[in-house]
């Protein structure tokens, strides 16, 4: 029997699978497709989802196919300058296309050993108390100990696990594509900057060798979400732009609406939904894949901890008592974000003010932090402003923390040395280093890079290592 079978081979299905070999689980990734589409709808990591490819040691792999952006705001089309104070090492953002993204998770689970099948379509499921059977196309059968949907907003996952599914439906559509065009540069982009005055949703963005990102409204909202023509968008740029700039020769074609749906329950049984199975929403501040990402970040290291029986009581369940809040206060975001991109008199107004409101250095801080997910904050109890949160990295005598943190173990940091962590050792590292930027004594810090405790008292650290990290190895004598 596999350990756990991960339905969907992209961002999300792909972060999982890395978590789950660092601790020796056997993974298998079944992609419907049979070669990657090379459509990229996210454009890149925002700085959260840069400090965890640098906690699993992948951030100079993407730097070094990406460049680097640094930008306030980016609500709803309001953009400020990077506000000074956020709580991070890594103060930048990274456009990187999706297909690197994609490319980059791929090579990496497969230096890791997971087994990526493609061409593999997942049309049956059914679970009992000891595992998970699927049935694929064509008629061959896979069982598992856990299944994890990762199959997108339309998871067949999630229908088959029978989750529902409640939101509210698309009330507007916007065209996205890569394409060549005839038209001068220069014409092109002098026209865009006008249209871009009134009319957000719109866009030639060069990306290269001649193409270009293109973005423009629907016609309306389809019905069968049928993948638009290349007439659809010449149509709808003549429409909104006067011009169809002489489109041509296009990579890929797609569309997307401003739905809003998010799974009742990312956990049924042996079943679990993460990415866009469990959530869809606009595009709006380029959160989906980073929440995606962050989605596998977070639940990874507690499905591994149940494969390897370490887990505490109620462990895997906190995976969507952490996400699923999150998930909801996306989908709000980026509903007000549509709103603040309409092209009517009252949007445009509230955009106005909006834009005002974020000259003030507080409230730049507060929306950056949103769309970053820097200001994330999980309810652990009650506690100092620091539980619950990310640990910036911070220098050590030698080195720096996040790389002491690539194999997906707990680590104690700790000032003191004198509180213990050793019947735990094979779950969690200790490090004591006098690390003058720590602003506590110690700090105990999750797989997944956020604080689970802090202090200096051995008896709080111990049911803190309980709670996260499993009944305790037996005393030696």
């Amino acid at each position: 029997m596999i350990d756990v079978l991960v339905v969907g081979g992209g961002p999300t299905g792909l972060m999982l699978a890395c978590e789950l070999r660092l601790h020796g689980v056997e993974v298998v990734v079944l992609e419907r497709l049979t070669a990657p589409t090379g459509e990229s709808r996210g454009q890149g990591l925002h700085a959260r989802s840069v400090e965890v490819m640098d906690q699993r040691g992948l951030l100079e792999r993407f730097r070094a196919v990406s460049r680097e952006f640094r930008v306030g705001g980016l609500f709803g089309g309001v953009l400020k300058d990077w506000p000074e104070g956020m709580d991070t090492a890594h103060p930048y953002g990274l456009a990187t296309p999706q297909p690197v993204t994609e490319r980059l998770l791929a090579e990496r689970a497969g230096e890791l050993g997971v087994d990526l099948r493609r061409g593999c379509e997942v049309v049956g499921l059914a679970q009992d108390e000891e595992g998970v059977e699927v049935e694929l196309a064509g008629g061959s059968r896979l069982r598992a100990r856990w299944l994890v949907g990762c199959d997108g907003g339309r998871s067949t996952v999630r229908r088959l696990a029978g989750v529902a599914f409640p939101g509210e439906a698309a009330t507007v559509e916007t065209l996205l594509g890569q394409m060549s065009a005839t038209e001068d540069p220069e014409r092109i982009a002098e026209v865009v900057a006008r249209v871009q005055r009134t009319q957000l949703r719109f866009g030639l963005h060069p990306e290269g060798d001649g193409q270009y990102r293109v973005l423009v409204p629907a016609e309306g909202v389809s019905e069968d979400r049928a993948a638009p023509t290349l007439e659809d968008f010449r149509r709808q740029l003549r429409a909104v732009a006067g011009t169809d700039f002489g489109v041509h020769s296009p990579r890929w074609l797609s569309r997307f609406g401003d739905a809003t749906r998010q799974a009742e329950r990312y956990r049924v049984g042996r079943v679990l939904l993460a990415g866009d199975a469990a959530h869809i929403h606009p595009p709006t501040g380029g959160q989906g894949l980073n929440m995606g990402v962050q989605d596998a970040f977070n639940l990874g290291w507690k499905l591994a901890a149940e494969v390897d029986g370490w887990a505490p009581a109620g462990l895997l369940d906190s995976y969507h008592a952490e996400r699923h809040p999150v998930g909801a206060s996306v989908l709000a975001n980026t509903r007000a974000q549509i709103t603040l991109l309409g092209a009517d008199p009252g949007p445009a107004a509230l955009r106005d003010l909006f834009a005002r409101l974020m000259d003030f250095p507080e409230v730049n801080r507060h929306i950056t932090g949103i769309i970053t997910a820097l200001d994330l904050r999980y309810d652990f109890g009650d506690g100092p402003d620091e539980l619950g949160r990310h640990q910036r990295d911070v220098v050590l005598t030698d080195g720096r923390l996040y790389d002491r943190m690539h194999t997906a173990r707990g680590l104690l940091l700790d000032r003191t040395g004198l509180l213990s962590t050793d019947r735990w050792s094979d779950r969690v590292d200790h490090l004591v280093d006098p690390c003058p930027e720590l602003a506590a004594p110690a700090v105990l810090i999750r797989p997944d890079g956020y604080v689970a405790w802090l202090g200096d008292d051995q008896a709080e650290l111990t049911a803190a290592l309980t709670r996260w990290f499993g009944t305790p190895q037996p005393q030696l004598p």
